[in-house]
């Protein structure tokens, strides 16, 4: 058998077995549920203003078309493997949250005329259950179906409109109430966490710094609309961080390393305001838990350290001939450093990807800076708290300016810098760099 069938024929299996664990699954809680007497329902207040919709009816229907198509659309074994395994997670776990907490659809639908789409809804009716509602299979499923499509090269901005109208779809034909989507979205993003594409690779750690952030910023949201719904509106306020970490999960899986900073190192009044908890939470770290306060000269006249304070920045120096160059992207830098040093700005995100050109560019340039240094001058290199992004660039620094192995300057770093933090993941970048 060729590599072509045989790849075929793993999609296949792993379509059959999604599907029969799927109906066995889903059969089961509808059958068993129905047996219960007095089902509650969960309503937000809100949900009575949400419009029924009937042709909203045709892209609920195609989450099964996805459900068929999307092994099918795998480039490689793993991705193949962690579809299977996220897909029979979100069903297992669903399953189970159906029979520890039943919750049944209590709108009601109205009368559909058009004969196509009453045909639909006659199939939902028998086919589909009202039983079967927090956490939604088809908002998990649709989450999932978009990790493997977001892949595709054309056709990728219909897809993935068409998953957002399917999401928005479980409301408008009245099938799943608004607690169902929440609860789906954090189940989906729950299955990326513990069955991350790529764990091992570099590249594709922003994906799953990411998760961890939308998975956070959902969970935010669910709070935020029950405190609304038990306490009052104030609890609305929550949405706002929740939408914040959302977007900055968002930032990471691209790598918007200027979400925050512009170029020039200064953070727009505008971002201070909407980011204020995020910003808040990082200068309270940078406060308390900072350990290089005294930059750390790790070859002659090249110093990392955190983000200087002004005491610390005094003591240690600065003129026109000292450069400084900051590559946090949480803080912004301090005004005496840019008035009286030359500043660069070189934003990376926290614990996330380096860029191989960006940070190739900035090690050569400060190489260069270095090499050119008049006899008064020196080097500082910071981020935020001193442990892993300044030590790397550090690490890249000294291994370019005396030519040694990149063991070597490894050691030389954490001989020099003993807060230095050096995690496997950056381990592999710097051998791959």
């Amino acid at each position: 058998m060729d590599e072509k069938r045989l790849t075929i024929q793993r999609k296949l299996y792993a379509l059959i077995l999604c599907s029969i664990v799927f109906m066995m699954v889903y059969n089961f809680a509808a059958w068993y549920i129905s047996k219960l007497t007095d089902i509650p329902s969960f309503v937000f207040n809100f949900e009575n203003y949400i419009p029924f919709i009937p042709w909203s009816i045709i892209p609920y229907m195609t989450s099964g078309i996805f459900f068929c198509l999307v092994f099918f659309f795998c480039q490689n074994k793993e991705q193949l493997k962690v579809l299977t395994q996220r897909m029979l997670f979100v069903t297992v776990v669903a399953g189970i949250c159906f029979l520890l907490f039943p919750l049944k659809f209590s709108l009601s639908k109205p009368e559909i005329n058009d004969s196509v789409l009453g045909y639909s809804f006659q199939f939902l009716k028998v086919f589909d259950s009202s039983f079967n509602q927090a956490p939604s299979l088809h908002i998990a499923y649709a989450f999932i179906f978009w990790s493997v499509f977001r892949n595709v090269k054309k056709g990728r901005s219909f897809v993935m409109l068409w998953l957002i109208i399917l999401g928005i779809s479980t409301l408008t034909t009245y099938q799943h109430h608004f607690i169902d989507v929440i609860t789906g979205s954090i189940l989906a993003h729950f299955s990326f966490i513990i069955f991350p594409y790529q764990k091992n690779n570099f590249l594709y750690r922003n994906f799953h710094i990411a998760n961890l952030y939308f998975l956070s910023g959902w969970c935010i949201i669910l709070i935020a609309f029950l405190t609304n719904q038990f306490f009052g509106e104030t609890g609305l306020l929550l949405l706002w961080p929740g939408l914040m970490i959302i977007l900055i999960g968002y930032h990471y899986q691209k790598n918007d390393i200027f979400f925050l900073k512009n170029k020039a190192g200064h953070i727009p009044w505008i971002k201070k305001i909407f980011y204020i908890p995020y910003l808040l939470i990082y200068r309270i770290f940078w406060r308390f838990f900072r350990k290089n306060r005294t930059p750390v000269e790790i070859i002659p006249r090249l110093y990392i350290s955190s983000r200087p304070d002004r005491e610390s920045i005094q003591d240690f120096g600065i003129n026109k001939a000292t450069l400084v160059y900051d590559l946090s992207g949480e803080i912004e830098e301090l005004s005496i450093i840019k008035d009286t040093a030359v500043y660069h700005s070189f934003p990376f995100l926290d614990i996330g990807t380096f860029e191989s050109s960006e940070t190739q560019k900035l090690v050569t340039e400060i190489t260069e800076s270095y090499q050119k240094l008049p006899p008064d001058g020196k080097i500082l290199i910071h981020c935020t708290m001193g442990f892993t992004r300044s030590s790397l660039i550090g690490i890249l620094v000294i291994k370019n300016i005396l030519s040694l192995p990149l063991t070597e300057a490894i050691t030389m770093m954490k001989t020099h810098n003993k807060h230095a933090v050096i995690p496997t993941y950056l381990e592999d970048f710097l051998k791959k760099f």
